[in-house]
Protein backbone atom coordinates (compact mmCIF):
# COMPACT_ATOMS: atom_id res chain seq x y z
CA UNK A 1 0.00 0.00 0.00
CA UNK A 2 2.93 2.24 0.88
CA UNK A 3 6.55 2.70 -0.68
CA UNK A 4 8.75 0.81 1.39
CA UNK A 5 10.73 3.89 2.21
CA UNK A 6 7.52 5.59 3.61
CA UNK A 7 8.04 4.91 8.10
CA UNK A 8 3.99 4.20 9.31
CA UNK A 9 3.67 5.10 13.09
CA UNK A 10 3.13 2.16 14.71
CA UNK A 11 3.42 0.63 10.80
CA UNK A 12 -0.59 0.80 10.59
CA UNK A 13 -3.39 3.72 10.42
CA UNK A 14 -6.01 3.00 12.84
CA UNK A 15 -9.85 3.46 10.39
CA UNK A 16 -10.84 6.28 13.03
CA UNK A 17 -10.97 10.20 13.07
CA UNK A 18 -7.66 12.01 13.56
CA UNK A 19 -4.85 14.34 12.53
CA UNK A 20 -1.75 13.19 10.04
CA UNK A 21 1.53 14.80 10.22
CA UNK A 22 3.45 13.52 6.85
CA UNK A 23 7.55 14.42 7.06
CA UNK A 24 10.08 14.96 4.62
CA UNK A 25 13.49 12.76 5.35
CA UNK A 26 15.00 15.31 7.77
CA UNK A 27 11.97 15.17 10.24
CA UNK A 28 10.11 18.28 9.32
CA UNK A 29 6.60 18.51 9.08
CA UNK A 30 5.37 19.27 5.46
CA UNK A 31 1.49 18.73 5.78
CA UNK A 32 -0.87 18.45 8.17
CA UNK A 33 -4.48 17.01 7.65
CA UNK A 34 -7.43 15.97 9.11
CA UNK A 35 -9.37 12.83 8.24
CA UNK A 36 -12.50 10.90 9.43
CA UNK A 37 -10.95 7.23 8.69
CA UNK A 38 -6.72 8.00 8.63
CA UNK A 39 -6.21 4.82 7.14
CA UNK A 40 -8.45 5.91 3.87
CA UNK A 41 -7.16 9.25 3.87
CA UNK A 42 -3.50 8.69 4.19
CA UNK A 43 -3.73 5.44 1.70
CA UNK A 44 -5.42 7.28 -1.27
CA UNK A 45 -2.28 9.63 -1.55
CA UNK A 46 -0.71 6.79 -2.98
CA UNK A 47 -3.70 5.25 -4.99
CA UNK A 48 -4.68 7.62 -6.56
CA UNK A 49 -3.20 10.42 -9.11
CA UNK A 50 -3.36 14.26 -7.68
CA UNK A 51 -2.93 17.60 -8.68
CA UNK A 52 0.94 18.58 -9.34
CA UNK A 53 1.31 20.17 -5.64
CA UNK A 54 -0.37 17.00 -3.74
CA UNK A 55 2.46 14.79 -6.23
CA UNK A 56 4.93 16.55 -5.71
CA UNK A 57 4.45 16.29 -1.39
CA UNK A 58 3.83 12.62 -1.93
CA UNK A 59 7.22 12.81 -3.86
CA UNK A 60 8.65 14.17 -0.32
CA UNK A 61 7.01 12.05 2.35
CA UNK A 62 9.32 9.69 4.29
CA UNK A 63 7.45 9.55 7.28
CA UNK A 64 3.84 9.77 8.50
CA UNK A 65 2.60 10.23 12.47
CA UNK A 66 -0.65 10.87 13.53
CA UNK A 67 -2.79 11.93 16.18
CA UNK A 68 -6.63 10.16 16.89
CA UNK A 69 -9.29 12.43 18.20
CA UNK A 70 -12.75 10.92 19.03
CA UNK A 71 -14.79 12.79 16.70
CA UNK A 72 -13.92 14.68 13.28
CA UNK A 73 -14.84 17.57 15.05
CA UNK A 74 -11.76 17.66 17.10
CA UNK A 75 -9.82 16.47 14.52
CA UNK A 76 -10.73 19.81 12.58
CA UNK A 77 -9.65 21.66 15.78
CA UNK A 78 -6.56 19.92 15.96
CA UNK A 79 -5.52 20.00 12.72
CA UNK A 80 -6.35 24.08 13.09
CA UNK A 81 -3.81 24.24 15.94
CA UNK A 82 -1.29 22.40 14.39
CA UNK A 83 -0.91 24.13 11.28
CA UNK A 84 -0.99 27.68 13.06
CA UNK A 85 1.86 26.09 14.67
CA UNK A 86 3.85 24.42 12.14
CA UNK A 87 2.77 26.67 9.24
CA UNK A 88 3.46 23.09 7.41
CA UNK A 89 4.79 24.50 3.29
CA UNK A 90 2.27 22.20 1.29
CA UNK A 91 -0.87 23.48 3.84
CA UNK A 92 0.57 27.76 2.92
CA UNK A 93 1.92 26.94 -0.83
CA UNK A 94 0.21 28.34 -3.31
CA UNK A 95 -1.92 30.46 0.17
CA UNK A 96 -1.16 33.15 2.52
CA UNK A 97 -1.47 33.26 6.16
CA UNK A 98 -4.63 35.73 4.97
CA UNK A 99 -6.44 33.53 2.54
CA UNK A 100 -7.07 31.56 5.34
CA UNK A 101 -10.25 30.94 7.48
CA UNK A 102 -10.10 32.08 11.07
CA UNK A 103 -13.30 31.75 13.82
CA UNK A 104 -12.96 34.67 16.27
CA UNK A 105 -14.97 35.48 19.79
CA UNK A 106 -16.04 38.84 19.37
CA UNK A 107 -15.43 41.21 22.72
CA UNK A 108 -18.26 42.90 23.90
CA UNK A 109 -20.56 42.41 26.44
CA UNK A 110 -22.40 39.59 24.80
CA UNK A 111 -19.53 37.77 22.43
CA UNK A 112 -20.26 36.44 19.04
CA UNK A 113 -18.50 33.65 16.87
CA UNK A 114 -17.55 34.97 13.79
CA UNK A 115 -16.10 33.81 10.72
CA UNK A 116 -13.64 35.79 8.88
CA UNK A 117 -10.74 35.74 6.36
CA UNK A 118 -7.25 35.98 7.13
CA UNK A 119 -7.32 39.88 5.27
CA UNK A 120 -9.78 40.72 7.65
CA UNK A 121 -7.80 39.48 10.52
CA UNK A 122 -5.48 42.09 11.08
CA UNK A 123 -2.08 42.25 13.16
CA UNK A 124 -3.93 43.02 16.64
CA UNK A 125 -6.38 40.04 16.39
CA UNK A 126 -5.41 38.95 19.60
CA UNK A 127 -6.21 42.29 21.31
CA UNK A 128 -9.64 43.02 19.13
CA UNK A 129 -11.42 39.83 19.83
CA UNK A 130 -11.49 37.32 22.76
CA UNK A 131 -10.22 34.69 21.03
CA UNK A 132 -9.28 33.41 17.99
CA UNK A 133 -8.72 30.15 16.01
CA UNK A 134 -7.49 29.08 13.20
CA UNK A 135 -6.45 28.94 10.25
CA UNK A 136 -8.61 26.61 8.93
CA UNK A 137 -8.69 24.91 5.49
CA UNK A 138 -12.16 24.22 4.83
CA UNK A 139 -14.96 26.43 5.31
CA UNK A 140 -17.60 24.24 4.87
CA UNK A 141 -15.82 21.94 7.60
CA UNK A 142 -15.92 24.56 9.86
CA UNK A 143 -19.18 25.35 9.10
CA UNK A 144 -20.95 22.32 9.18
CA UNK A 145 -18.80 21.99 12.55
CA UNK A 146 -20.32 24.70 13.77
CA UNK A 147 -23.81 23.86 13.36
CA UNK A 148 -23.36 20.65 15.42
CA UNK A 149 -21.33 22.16 18.01
CA UNK A 150 -24.25 24.64 18.29
CA UNK A 151 -27.10 22.19 19.25
CA UNK A 152 -24.85 21.47 22.32
CA UNK A 153 -23.03 24.87 22.94
CA UNK A 154 -26.20 27.33 22.09
CA UNK A 155 -24.38 30.91 21.37
CA UNK A 156 -26.35 33.56 20.24
CA UNK A 157 -25.40 36.19 17.06
CA UNK A 158 -28.25 38.24 17.91
CA UNK A 159 -28.21 42.00 19.44
CA UNK A 160 -30.01 42.66 22.69
CA UNK A 161 -33.04 44.48 23.09
CA UNK A 162 -35.17 42.69 20.23
CA UNK A 163 -39.00 42.35 20.73
CA UNK A 164 -39.52 38.86 20.03
CA UNK A 165 -37.17 35.93 19.76
CA UNK A 166 -34.54 35.37 17.45
CA UNK A 167 -34.94 31.90 14.65
CA UNK A 168 -32.13 30.04 17.17
CA UNK A 169 -34.11 30.86 20.06
CA UNK A 170 -36.45 28.59 19.34
CA UNK A 171 -34.82 25.75 17.88
CA UNK A 172 -32.95 25.72 21.54
CA UNK A 173 -29.90 27.32 20.02
CA UNK A 174 -29.51 30.25 21.70
CA UNK A 175 -29.71 31.60 25.29
CA UNK A 176 -32.48 34.55 24.52
CA UNK A 177 -29.77 37.46 24.57
CA UNK A 178 -32.44 38.78 22.07
CA UNK A 179 -35.18 39.05 24.94
CA UNK A 180 -33.39 39.08 27.97
CA UNK A 181 -33.86 35.73 28.68
CA UNK A 182 -30.05 34.83 29.61
CA UNK A 183 -28.15 37.59 31.95
CA UNK A 184 -24.63 38.88 31.04
CA UNK A 185 -22.68 36.35 33.88
CA UNK A 186 -24.92 33.36 32.71
CA UNK A 187 -24.18 34.11 29.04
CA UNK A 188 -20.69 34.33 30.10
CA UNK A 189 -20.08 30.92 30.57
CA UNK A 190 -21.44 29.62 27.58
CA UNK A 191 -19.08 31.60 25.48
CA UNK A 192 -16.12 30.34 27.89
CA UNK A 193 -17.43 26.68 27.14
CA UNK A 194 -17.47 27.18 23.61
CA UNK A 195 -13.70 28.73 23.80
CA UNK A 196 -12.88 25.82 25.46
CA UNK A 197 -14.28 23.28 23.14
CA UNK A 198 -12.62 25.60 20.16
CA UNK A 199 -9.17 25.08 22.26
CA UNK A 200 -9.59 21.67 22.12
CA UNK A 201 -10.16 21.29 25.81
CA UNK A 202 -13.83 19.04 24.77
CA UNK A 203 -12.60 17.04 28.86
CA UNK A 204 -12.50 20.20 30.99
CA UNK A 205 -16.34 21.31 29.15
CA UNK A 206 -17.73 17.74 30.17
CA UNK A 207 -15.89 18.00 33.69
CA UNK A 208 -17.89 21.38 33.87
CA UNK A 209 -20.95 19.86 32.48
CA UNK A 210 -20.83 17.37 35.42
CA UNK A 211 -19.98 19.21 38.06
CA UNK A 212 -23.27 21.75 37.04
CA UNK A 213 -25.39 18.85 36.82
CA UNK A 214 -24.68 17.57 40.14
CA UNK A 215 -24.67 20.84 41.85
CA UNK A 216 -28.28 21.24 40.07
CA UNK A 217 -29.79 17.68 41.35
CA UNK A 218 -28.50 18.35 44.99
CA UNK A 219 -30.47 22.21 44.81
CA UNK A 220 -33.89 19.43 43.23
CA UNK A 221 -33.68 21.83 40.31
CA UNK A 222 -34.25 18.64 38.09
CA UNK A 223 -35.34 20.09 34.68
CA UNK A 224 -32.00 22.06 34.36
CA UNK A 225 -30.43 19.03 36.07
CA UNK A 226 -31.75 17.28 32.65
CA UNK A 227 -31.31 19.71 30.25
CA UNK A 228 -27.23 19.31 31.30
CA UNK A 229 -27.31 15.81 31.29
CA UNK A 230 -29.11 16.09 27.63
CA UNK A 231 -25.90 18.51 26.74
CA UNK A 232 -23.37 15.64 28.41
CA UNK A 233 -24.97 12.76 26.37
CA UNK A 234 -24.63 14.69 23.02
CA UNK A 235 -20.79 15.77 23.46
CA UNK A 236 -20.28 12.16 24.29
CA UNK A 237 -21.88 10.99 20.96
CA UNK A 238 -21.36 13.58 18.88
CA UNK A 239 -22.34 12.20 15.36
CA UNK A 240 -20.54 14.00 13.29
CA UNK A 241 -18.79 12.31 10.38
CA UNK A 242 -21.03 14.27 7.54
CA UNK A 243 -18.02 17.82 8.91
CA UNK A 244 -15.45 16.47 6.67
CA UNK A 245 -17.26 12.93 4.55
CA UNK A 246 -18.30 14.99 1.51
CA UNK A 247 -14.85 16.82 1.47
CA UNK A 248 -13.37 13.82 1.33
CA UNK A 249 -15.18 11.42 -0.88
CA UNK A 250 -16.13 14.01 -3.44
CA UNK A 251 -13.26 16.51 -3.26
CA UNK A 252 -9.56 14.37 -2.86
CA UNK A 253 -6.74 16.10 -3.84
CA UNK A 254 -8.61 19.12 -5.42
CA UNK A 255 -8.30 22.56 -4.17
CA UNK A 256 -11.94 23.55 -2.20
CA UNK A 257 -11.59 26.86 -1.75
CA UNK A 258 -12.36 28.41 2.41
CA UNK A 259 -14.59 30.66 3.62
CA UNK A 260 -16.90 30.29 0.81
CA UNK A 261 -20.75 31.36 2.66
CA UNK A 262 -22.84 28.82 1.25
CA UNK A 263 -22.70 25.35 1.81
CA UNK A 264 -23.50 23.74 -1.54
CA UNK A 265 -24.00 20.29 0.19
CA UNK A 266 -26.18 20.93 3.23
CA UNK A 267 -29.38 21.65 3.15
CA UNK A 268 -31.08 23.15 0.18
CA UNK A 269 -34.82 24.16 0.12
CA UNK A 270 -36.76 24.23 -3.20
CA UNK A 271 -40.14 26.08 -3.03
CA UNK A 272 -42.31 25.61 -6.18
CA UNK A 273 -46.01 26.88 -6.78
CA UNK A 274 -48.64 25.26 -9.17
CA UNK A 275 -52.24 25.83 -10.07
CA UNK A 276 -54.35 26.11 -12.80
CA UNK A 277 -55.53 30.11 -13.86
CA UNK A 278 -55.39 30.62 -9.95
CA UNK A 279 -57.37 27.78 -8.86
CA UNK A 280 -56.95 24.51 -6.41
CA UNK A 281 -53.14 26.25 -5.61
CA UNK A 282 -50.24 24.50 -3.77
CA UNK A 283 -47.12 25.09 -3.03
CA UNK A 284 -44.18 22.57 -2.30
CA UNK A 285 -41.10 22.47 0.14
CA UNK A 286 -38.26 19.79 -0.95
CA UNK A 287 -35.11 19.41 0.70
CA UNK A 288 -31.83 17.91 -0.42
CA UNK A 289 -28.97 17.33 1.95
CA UNK A 290 -25.33 16.12 0.88
CA UNK A 291 -26.80 16.79 -2.79
CA UNK A 292 -29.59 14.17 -2.40
CA UNK A 293 -33.30 14.44 -2.05
CA UNK A 294 -34.41 14.00 1.72
CA UNK A 295 -37.84 13.32 1.38
CA UNK A 296 -38.58 13.04 4.82
CA UNK A 297 -38.26 16.53 5.05
CA UNK A 298 -40.71 17.60 2.38
CA UNK A 299 -43.49 19.63 2.80
CA UNK A 300 -47.00 20.44 1.05
CA UNK A 301 -48.95 24.02 1.57
CA UNK A 302 -52.68 24.73 0.46
CA UNK A 303 -52.59 28.26 -0.32
CA UNK A 304 -54.97 30.72 1.13
CA UNK A 305 -54.45 33.92 -0.04
CA UNK A 306 -57.65 34.02 -2.04
CA UNK A 307 -56.18 36.67 -4.55
CA UNK A 308 -56.01 34.52 -7.10
CA UNK A 309 -53.35 33.78 -10.03
CA UNK A 310 -50.84 35.55 -8.00
CA UNK A 311 -47.18 33.51 -7.79
CA UNK A 312 -45.32 35.88 -5.52
CA UNK A 313 -48.21 36.32 -3.10
CA UNK A 314 -48.12 32.78 -2.75
CA UNK A 315 -44.32 32.08 -2.72
CA UNK A 316 -44.72 34.89 0.46
CA UNK A 317 -47.39 32.74 1.97
CA UNK A 318 -45.04 29.66 1.59
CA UNK A 319 -42.29 30.91 3.30
CA UNK A 320 -44.20 32.92 6.29
CA UNK A 321 -45.48 29.85 7.51
CA UNK A 322 -42.48 27.55 6.43
CA UNK A 323 -40.81 29.69 8.58
CA UNK A 324 -43.38 30.05 11.41
CA UNK A 325 -42.23 25.87 12.43
CA UNK A 326 -38.38 26.03 13.79
CA UNK A 327 -37.50 23.33 11.62
CA UNK A 328 -33.99 22.69 10.18
CA UNK A 329 -32.31 26.21 9.13
CA UNK A 330 -31.32 25.66 5.63
CA UNK A 331 -28.30 26.77 3.70
CA UNK A 332 -29.66 27.81 0.56
CA UNK A 333 -33.17 28.53 -0.17
CA UNK A 334 -33.95 27.77 -4.23
CA UNK A 335 -37.31 29.52 -5.35
CA UNK A 336 -38.56 28.13 -9.11
CA UNK A 337 -39.09 31.53 -10.69
CA UNK A 338 -37.37 34.94 -11.55
CA UNK A 339 -37.08 38.18 -10.10
CA UNK A 340 -40.62 38.70 -8.38
CA UNK A 341 -40.11 35.55 -6.52
CA UNK A 342 -36.42 36.27 -5.42
CA UNK A 343 -37.27 39.19 -4.34
CA UNK A 344 -40.28 38.48 -2.29
CA UNK A 345 -38.50 35.64 -0.58
CA UNK A 346 -36.14 38.12 0.19
CA UNK A 347 -38.78 40.52 1.97
CA UNK A 348 -39.74 37.75 4.14
CA UNK A 349 -36.39 35.79 5.21
CA UNK A 350 -33.80 38.75 5.11
CA UNK A 351 -36.22 41.63 5.99
CA UNK A 352 -38.91 40.19 7.99
CA UNK A 353 -37.31 37.23 9.86
CA UNK A 354 -33.43 38.93 9.81
CA UNK A 355 -32.30 35.13 8.46
CA UNK A 356 -29.05 35.45 6.67
CA UNK A 357 -29.81 32.70 4.17
CA UNK A 358 -29.04 32.60 0.20
CA UNK A 359 -31.63 32.89 -1.98
CA UNK A 360 -31.53 31.67 -5.64
CA UNK A 361 -34.19 31.59 -8.14
CA UNK A 362 -34.04 29.79 -11.55
CA UNK A 363 -36.35 31.65 -14.39
CA UNK A 364 -37.15 29.54 -17.11
CA UNK A 365 -37.45 32.57 -19.57
CA UNK A 366 -40.81 33.75 -21.54
CA UNK A 367 -40.55 30.71 -23.87
CA UNK A 368 -39.72 28.45 -21.02
CA UNK A 369 -36.36 26.82 -22.17
CA UNK A 370 -34.19 28.56 -20.35
CA UNK A 371 -32.18 27.95 -17.03
CA UNK A 372 -31.09 31.15 -15.88
CA UNK A 373 -29.94 31.89 -11.98
CA UNK A 374 -31.51 34.75 -10.16
CA UNK A 375 -29.75 35.65 -7.41
CA UNK A 376 -28.65 39.56 -5.71
CA UNK A 377 -25.01 37.93 -5.15
CA UNK A 378 -21.82 40.43 -5.35
CA UNK A 379 -18.97 37.84 -4.07
CA UNK A 380 -17.34 36.70 -7.13
CA UNK A 381 -16.66 33.26 -5.33
CA UNK A 382 -19.82 32.37 -4.44
CA UNK A 383 -21.38 33.57 -8.09
CA UNK A 384 -18.85 31.00 -9.32
CA UNK A 385 -19.46 28.50 -7.07
CA UNK A 386 -23.45 28.79 -8.38
CA UNK A 387 -22.83 28.76 -11.66
CA UNK A 388 -20.67 25.69 -11.38
CA UNK A 389 -23.43 23.91 -9.27
CA UNK A 390 -26.75 25.18 -11.27
CA UNK A 391 -26.93 21.32 -12.39
CA UNK A 392 -27.86 20.32 -8.83
CA UNK A 393 -29.73 23.31 -8.46
CA UNK A 394 -31.75 22.63 -11.54
CA UNK A 395 -32.33 18.98 -9.95
CA UNK A 396 -33.56 20.54 -7.00
CA UNK A 397 -35.81 22.79 -8.73
CA UNK A 398 -37.17 19.78 -11.15
CA UNK A 399 -38.07 17.97 -7.76
CA UNK A 400 -40.11 21.00 -6.36
CA UNK A 401 -42.16 21.23 -9.57
CA UNK A 402 -42.50 17.16 -9.90
CA UNK A 403 -43.85 17.65 -6.01
CA UNK A 404 -46.04 20.85 -6.42
CA UNK A 405 -47.52 19.29 -9.53
CA UNK A 406 -48.48 16.08 -8.18
CA UNK A 407 -50.08 18.25 -5.13
CA UNK A 408 -52.03 19.81 -7.04
CA UNK A 409 -53.19 16.79 -9.56
CA UNK A 410 -54.53 15.31 -6.22
CA UNK A 411 -56.25 18.49 -5.07
CA UNK A 412 -57.70 19.12 -8.33
CA UNK A 413 -59.39 16.01 -8.47
CA UNK A 414 -60.89 16.18 -5.75
CA UNK A 415 -58.46 13.16 -3.49
CA UNK A 416 -57.01 15.86 -1.15
CA UNK A 417 -59.46 18.74 0.16
CA UNK A 418 -58.24 21.78 0.79
CA UNK A 419 -57.43 22.67 4.57
CA UNK A 420 -58.33 25.74 6.32
CA UNK A 421 -56.13 25.33 9.26
CA UNK A 422 -52.04 25.13 9.77
CA UNK A 423 -50.13 23.24 7.35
Amino acid sequence: MFPDYVKIKNNELPDSPGVYLMKDENGKIIYVGKATSLKRRVSSYFQRPHDARIQQMVGEIRSIDYIQKPTAIEALILEANLIKFHWPPFNIREKDNKSFLYLVVTDEDFPKPKLIRGTDLGDDASKKYKAVFGPYTSGRSLRAALEIVRKIIPWSTCAPGQKRACFYYHLNQCPGVCIGAVTKAEYAKVVKDFIRFFEGKVEDVLKSYKKQMQKLAKENRFEEAAAIRDRIFALEHINDIAVMKREEDDYEGKEIPAGLPVNIFGRIEGYDISHVSGTSMVSSMVVFENGAPAKSEYRKFHIRHGQGNNDVLSMKETLIRRFRNAWKKPDVILIDGGLPQVNVAKEVVHRELKLDIPIIGIAKGPNRDRDDLIFHEQNQEVVNLYKQYLPLFIRVRDEAHRFAITFHRKVRSGKIQPKTGTT
